[in-house]
Formats: structure tokens, C-alpha cells, sequence
């Protein structure tokens, strides 16, 4: 059985029991913390250049703190983005793969090590991310279907021949979500979840109603969960509503930020999270129907391990 069949079925056990599973945190902010420069348009993925085994023992780490599912560091990679960087076009799909054998050989050893399997998934970030001027956060890119699908398609089709599990994320458009729901339906042997950037309870980044855009992903036999990531923690349970109320046959997967704020003036971020507070918010949410619950920027294996906990206080954690 191939990776995205068995998350799958692995949502759907959780979903007949009340349960949850865990995802990992956030890779380049846990990266920053751990003393990495990552002030380059390429972020986490230029350590694929500079020191893979960085990204390998973070990845290590969520897994030591209970993760059931890694992402593989390809948020931000791309052909383009590596070609930029001065490597060959055939190096840049090596380096692609390379992302998802990283997070392939940490599972691996994990299950080893400690008896736990675990997944792998390869994230497909945004266009925005890829340009790198803060549009992943609204969708406003100003190009048309055709430009996103010539962006997506060479890295789909490198991650899509490394894995059959996708995690399409931090997507704040409508637009970018059909484009890839059409490479998805040209790689049948693939599964994938697509979770959005949400500006408030209610839209994503770019003002569709949430509701609508689950409706779009849980209408495709691949898909196989929709929900949030990137987004304040606040918003996760009324958005988690709006997604079981469109697509009520779909687990929900949801992975918020920390709930600091980012303080562009100051550069630095504000506020502060405990990784506590964010494990008993993540139970409010498995209750509102998430399935698949971790965290992104600012949460580190802290979080996950707490999140392990309040998950499994119950015998529901995965």
C-alpha cells in the first residue's frame, strides 16, 4: 500500500474514533531557532545546498516528540528557485527528490529505532512562496491560471515520482487551488490534502468563503483532507466548522501558527505561545472535527510533544 493510501485509511480510523493525528511543526522557523541564517529566497530549502543533515535532525526531532507525519523541506523548492541559485536544472530535480528522501530515511530510522511508523509527505508551497514578496499571503499574484500551472508542474511531477503523498499548503487562492487539483488528476496514483492561509473565521487569504473552497477540494477521489495552515490559532475552530459544514465526508487537517505576531518594523516577533495553551486549543479543535492537527511557523517539537500528550490523554492521539 503506498504512503497516501495508507494516511488515508490512517485519517479515516481516526475519524471512526473521535481521534486525531499529529503533524510536525514548523521546519524553517525551528531552523531559525536552531541558529540557521535562512534570509534567502530559497528558506529552508537552501540548507538542501548548504547542510541537509540540518533538516534532517529537525525532522528527526518532531518525530522523537511524537509527529505521526513530517513534511519534507520542498515548501519553497522549486526548479526555478534552485536554477537561481547557480545548480543545473537536473541538479535542482535531484535536490527536489532529495527533500523527500531526507524525510523518508527519518521515518524510516525512527521506525526503527523506536517501533513507530510515521509518514512523509512532500509540501507543495505556493507560487508566493516561490516569488518570495509576501503574495502567498493574499493570492494577489497578478498572472492567470497558465502561469501558475507552468510554476507547479515541473515540481509536481518530481515530488509526484518520489512519493504518493502531497501536501499542498498555505494556499491562498481559489485560482492556485484548481490548478493543482488539475496536475492531481494527471498523476492518479497520487493523494494529496490542500490546506489554505485564512485571513479571518470565515475566508481564506484571497475572500473565498472557506466553505468554498472545501467544497472544491472534497469533490476530487484524491484528496484525501482539506483544511488550514499558516494561519492565527484563534481562527482554526469557526474555520474548522465552515469546512465539516461543505465537506462533511473530508478529515479536516489544520496546523495554525503560534499565535505570535510578526513586527516587520522590529523584525523580530511579539507575543508569546505555550506550548501548553496550544495543546489544549488542539484538543477544542479535534473536538470541532480536525483529524490531522499540528502547527507551523513558530512551533517547534515543544508543541508537537505537548500536542502528543493532550492527544493521547484520551487514547485518541494517533
Amino acid at each position: 500500500m503506498s504512503d497516501g493510501s495508507r494516511l488515508e485509511r490512517a485519517l479515516r480510523s481516526a475519524a471512526a474514533g473521535g481521534g486525531a493525528l499529529v503533524l510536525d511543526g514548523g521546519l524553517a522557523t525551528e531552523l531559525e531557532a536552531r541558529g540557521q541564517d535562512l534570509r534567502h529566497p530559497l528558506w529552508s530549502a537552501l540548507l538542501m545546498l548548504r547542510d541537509p543533515q540540518a533538516i534532517a535532525a529537525v525532522h528527526r526531532a518532531y518525530l522523537e516528540a511524537g509527529a505521526d507525519c513530517i513534511l519534507a523541506a520542498s515548501y519553497q523548492a522549486s526548479v526555478p528557485g534552485f536554477v537561481s541559485a547557480g545548480v543545473s536544472p537536473a541538479a535542482a530535480r535531484r535536490l527536489l527528490r532529495r527533500t523527500v528522501e531526507l524525510a523518508r530515511e527519518a521515518c524510516r530510522d525512527h521506525a526503527e529505532a523506536a517501533g513507530r511508523l510515521a509518514f512523509a509527505a512532500a509540501s507543495v508551497g505556493p507560487y508566493g512562496a516561490f516569488l518570495a514578496d509576501g503574495s502567498e499571503y493574499s493570492g494577489h499574484y497578478g498572472v492567470g491560471a497558465d502561469v501558475l500551472r507552468g510554476f507547479h508542474e515541473p515540481r509536481w511531477e518530481v515530488l509526484a515520482e518520489a512519493t504518493t503523498l502531497l501536501a499542498c499548503e498555505t494556499l491562498p487562492s481559489l485560482r492556485e487551488a484548481e490548478v493543482l487539483l488539475e496536475l492531481l488528476r494527471q498523476t492518479p496514483a497520487v493523494k494529496a490534502w490542500l490546506s489554505f492561509s485564512c485571513r479571518d473565521g470565515e475566508r481564506i487569504s484571497d475572500g473565498t468563503p472557506v466553505a468554498e473552497a472545501a467544497a472544491l477540494c472534497a469533490g476530487h477521489r484524491q484528496v484525501l483532507a482539506v483544511g488550514v495552515n499558516c494561519t492565527a490559532p484563534r481562527f482554526v475552530t469557526p474555520l474548522v466548522a465552515e469546512i465539516r459544514r461543505a465537506a462533511p465526508a473530508t478529515p479536516v487537517v489544520v496546523y495554525p501558527n503560534s499565535g505570535e505576531i510578526w513586527d516587520a518594523a522590529a523584525r523580530r516577533w511579539t507575543g508569546d505561545t505555550d506550548p501548553l495553551d496550544f495543546a489544549a486549543a488542539a484538543v477544542a479543535w479535534r473536538g470541532a472535527g480536525a483529524r490531522l492537527i499540528g502547527g507551523c511557523c513558530r512551533t517547534g517539537p515543544r508543541h508537537v510533544a505537548a500536542l502528543k500528550a493532550a492527544l493521547s490523554a484520551r487514547g485518541t492521539g494517533g
